[in-house]
């Protein structure tokens, strides 16, 4: 048995969220008791300095070594806001699971480029202000047996969620959308994992845009808004959407970037709360396009991540899988917001134990092997 807290900062950039758990046993005998939930609002500085160093236009060497030291004191200030939050001893944490923050994730590289990812927010810089180990870099070494580094939960969703006798879709909805299958009774070779495409990426960049938000609450803008076909059909004829598995992307092809090109072309014809719309209907189609095969009457769709918060974005999965059960994390008796913190805690359990965590069959690496780097204080 072991206490740990899982940090996450994901593409959403909405703050680092941590997850205090008690951990019990390896493999499939892992059992996880979430103890405590807190996020840690990013401040405005910081994430003006995240969006800086994820633009190839405005990111510098000096800004990146200098940003992965502050994000250590960030995700050090969240290790030790949860245990304060929960009451319990900082000095009682066994582990801490740091996922970091990417700033650039290359799985098909291009000419002279070889396949790489970076998540930054500096281990030493964790250990060292909450004197714990810290298992951190997650994704480098299953790119290095050639797999995609991504998706990187389904090792946790396998043990955690699947069912002998009904077929389970986990769908995150954090900035990027992405889907773990783990069919009735599956092994772990059994496990299919990928990328669907945007999750709330572009939504959110639309709200930053036209209405300095953060993002689309309880999907009040999409609900005021129409679905412009003309529109929704160019997002759809995105490459990406119906590139075959194994597959992953991220900012790279649904960033700031990907969405400033939209508003300019469509800015003229299409109102500020249809492109919204639009966005949300874009997001919910990607991922019916990417699981409909996947599913039968046997099965259950189970949405977590902030998009899970949604009711627009939720109901616009819905009416994409009539007849298909969807549901959200809370209505299988598990937390949409810390799913992915968690899921930190059990890949760091298997990588402290010396065990793999990977699943080949989802990122197409060559075997197993064990995830992370291990930052030790003693």
């Amino acid at each position: 048995m072991a206490f740990a807290v899982g940090i996450m900062s994901g593409t959403s950039l909405d703050g680092v969220d941590a997850a205090l758990v008690e951990i019990h046993g390896t493999n499939t005998d892992t059992t996880v008791q979430l103890m405590e939930f807190a996020t840690l609002p990013l401040g405005t500085e910081i994430v003006k300095k995240i969006k800086e160093v994820l633009s190839i236009e405005t990111s510098s060497v000096d800004k990146i070594c200098s940003l992965n030291v502050e994000l250590g004191y960030v995700f050090s200030e969240a290790v030790k806001a949860v245990c304060e939050k929960a009451d319990f001893p900082l000095e009682k944490v066994d582990f801490v699971a740091s996922h970091g923050q990417t700033i650039y994730h290359l799985p098909v590289p291009g000419d002279h480029q070889l396949a790489s990812t970076l998540q930054i927010g500096e281990s030493a810089i964790i250990a060292e202000e909450t004197q714990t180990t810290v298992v951190s870099d997650f994704r480098t070494r299953d790119m290095a047996v050639k797999g995609q580094g991504a998706p990187i939960v389904p090792y946790s969703e396998f043990v955690l969620y699947r069912d002998e006798k009904r077929t389970r879709l986990l769908q995150n909805v954090g900035g990027i959308g992405n889907v773990t299958v783990i069919p009735a009774g599956a092994q772990m070779e059994d496990v299919l994992a990928f990328d669907t495409g945007p999750g709330n990426m572009i939504i959110d960049e639309l709200c930053q845009q036209f209405y300095q938000e953060a993002y689309d609450k309880n999907g009040e803008h999409a609900a005021i808004g129409k679905v412009d076909q003309a529109l929704l059909s160019e997002m759809m004829a995105h490459p990406y959407i119906e590139r075959p598995y194994p597959k992953t992307t991220g900012r790279e092809d649904f960033g700031v970037e990907y969405t400033g090109a939209l508003i300019e072309k469509w800015k003229n014809t299409v109102v500020q709360d249809d492109f919204i719309a639009t966005a949300t209907q874009f997001t919910a189609q990607s991922i019916a396009v990417n699981i409909r095969d996947f599913m039968d009457h046997q099965s259950d769709l189970i949405i977590g991540g902030g998009g899970s918060y949604n009711p627009v974005l939720v109901q616009m999965i819905k009416e994409q899988l009539p007849g298909r059960t969807v549901l959200i994390q809370e209505e299988v008796g598990f937390s949409s917001e810390a799913k992915e913190a968690i899921a930190m805690t059990v890949l760091a359990n298997q990588t402290i134990h010396h065990l793999p965590s990977n699943v080949p069959s989802a990122t197409g690496a060559t075997k197993p092997v064990i995830l992370g780097k291990i930052t030790y204080v003693h």
